[in-house]
């Protein structure tokens, strides 16, 4: 009997372990109260084909640099969107910013040439969660973690563009005429 109650008594403790770190990762997003700016990316060409790529994040006016291959770039988010009692009870979703890359417009520049993507943010408690609900939704229907990411767009010298969060994934604007242009000669 004895066993039985020690192993009970681990079996709580791991759980209660596990559902700390879970709580602790999903902690690490963000609410998602409205559509809102999340980051201005501006575009320094440094080479053919070759762009740093300067992120500020618009609530905590922090700065990252990132150098992008290619003649488009992209970022990714991981949101996490409470469904059915959770939703009525006044959930909002969370988001993470999770990679930057950068893509060519030729199909053999993409198979050749230098790709780049870059990792945003860590995973701070060695835990993924996103991940997990994203693979196992059918064990957790009130939980939908999805992949939102803004479509490519172009680099261009001097272009400015802002990336505001929806309820369903990223949304990217120019900012000033040369993103403008960009995006026109592009399409």
């Amino acid at each position: 009997m004895g066993w039985l109650r020690g192993s009970l008594g681990l079996l709580m403790l791991v759980l209660a372990a596990v559902c700390i770190l879970v709580a602790m990762d999903l902690n690490s997003y963000q609410q998602l109260l409205a559509e809102k700016p999340v980051i201005t990316l501006s575009f320094e060409k440094l080479d053919e084909q070759s762009f740093k790529a300067k992120l500020v994040y618009v609530e905590e006016g922090v700065e990252k640099d990132y150098v992008l291959k290619g003649d488009q770039w992209q970022v990714d988010a991981r949101i996490i969107r409470w469904l059915g009692f959770f939703q009525a009870m006044g959930a909002t979703p969370a988001y993470r910013l999770d990679r930057i890359s950068g893509r060519y417009y030729s199909l053999e520049d993409e198979r050749r040439k230098d790709r780049t993507v870059h990792q945003m943010t860590d995973q701070q408690y060695g835990l993924d969660t996103w991940s997990w609900l994203n693979a196992h939704s059918s064990f957790v229907p009130w939980v939908d973690a999805i992949y939102g990411s803004a479509t490519y767009l172009p680099m261009e010298d001097g272009a400015l563009y802002q990336i505001s969060l929806t309820h369903n994934g990223l949304v990217a604007k120019p900012l000033n005429d040369l993103a403008t242009d960009a995006i026109n000669r592009w399409q």
